[in-house]
């Protein structure tokens, strides 16, 4: 919306600003976190008055951490509304609404909010950690990812680029056409990625500061892959349309900011799998649009820790009956180990800034 003051530049030049993305995406960084700051106390008391209060599994199901994570029980949930809302009235706000790329994305944070929201719902009605079965949540994000790569792959132009494979450290894509692979291959991005996600929010803060470092370095690699001439210079992707995704990224920033404003331990309210679901296929289609998928491994590497663990942990007990962990997802491993609950976090958050870094530090080794 605030982009199409730059038309009026004609009579008045400072307007011209509007049109560069860097200073659309601070000022949707910034408005994101105002939105969120400023509702946020509302939020969590509203959660509160609606009595939607985070289940917690009973004591033979976590064991030890009963002690520790029992008391959370009650807390609020479903705060990840307040992300969401928070990047939504910022993209709208300060994103190029004439970009399809902006609307795939808020579509899927607005549609896995939903079925988070959902999820959530189910939760703290039956007052039990059981929501919706494993099976129909996979069902819901497919779906998804066939109407994403639809969209997407056959949307305004470039079809052939985006059926392209790109490997890091590669100047060239490694698959000039994934033909029907596509549908496969995003399909796993999108569902893995918001599972992931989903898995890491475990502990107050965790996956809140995770989500603010793996946007704040895909805003860079947006910002890269639609500056032709950064592009070239990199050997990177040149994508125009993903100059726009640098906006969201940085409204995603503000907005885990703010709401880690209230997250932080001891936290005030959970984002629940209305916010970690969403906040999965989000980085997803970001990722997807820049063409910079499996580099999403790399940086959002605390995510794909914690699912892997938990992959790692049920095979091991299916073939063998042992675990390989004290307990999955990762991070509950940890603190069975004597870790306390800020310390994995904070650890866990150094670790999501390594991984950043080493991401875009590829960006020079092709």
């Amino acid at each position: 919306m605030m982009y199409f003051l730059s038309k009026l530049s004609w009579y008045f030049g400072p307007l011209r600003v509007f049109e560069y993305s860097t200073f659309r995406g601070l000022a949707a960084a910034l408005t994101a976190f105002a939105i969120s700051f400023l509702f946020g106390k509302r939020i969590i008391r509203k959660l509160i008055s609606l009595k939607f209060g985070q289940p917690v599994r009973t004591r033979e199901e976590v064991n030890q951490l009963y002690e520790t994570h029992g008391r959370k029980k009650g807390t609020p949930t479903m705060g990840g509304v307040l992300i969401i809302g928070s990047v939504v009235a910022s993209a709208i706000l300060w994103a190029r609404p004439t970009n399809p790329s902006v609307w795939l994305a808020l579509f899927t944070i607005v549609y896995l909010g939903i079925l988070g929201f959902m999820d959530d719902y189910i939760k703290v009605t039956r007052k039990n950690s059981k929501g919706i079965s494993g099976r129909v949540k996979l069902i819901a994000q497919f779906v998804l990812a066939v109407a994403v790569v639809l969209l997407f792959v056959y949307g305004p132009a470039n079809a052939m680029f985006k059926k392209q494979f790109f490997v890091p450290f590669l100047k060239r894509p490694l698959v000039e056409n994934m033909g029907w692979m596509a549908f496969v291959f995003y399909g796993l991005v999108i569902v893995g990625c918001s599972n992931a996600v989903n898995l890491t929010d475990g502990l107050d803060g965790l996956a809140a500061g995770c989500t603010v470092t793996v946007a704040g370095a895909f805003a860079i690699l947006a910002f890269a892959s639609s500056n032709i001439r950064v592009a070239e210079y990199l050997q990177i992707p040149f994508f125009p349309g993903s100059g726009e995704l640098t906006v969201l990224c940085s409204a995603l920033v503000g907005a885990g900011l703010g709401f880690l404003w209230f997250n932080a331990h001891p936290a005030q309210v959970f984002m629940g799998d209305t916010g970690s679901l969403a906040i999965g296929g989000f980085l997803a289609i970001i990722a997807i649009c820049c063409k910079q998928e499996l580099l999403l491994t790399l940086i959002g590497g605390v995510f794909v820790m914690e699912a892997l663990s938990v992959i790692i942990q049920v095979t091991s007990f299916k073939l063998t009956g042992k675990r390989v962990f004290a307990m999955s997802p990762l991070h509950h491993h940890f603190e069975l180990l004597g870790w306390k609950e800020t310390t994995v976090v904070v650890r866990f958050w150094i670790l999501s800034i390594i991984f950043a870094v080493l991401g875009l530090a590829t960006l020079k080794l092709r």
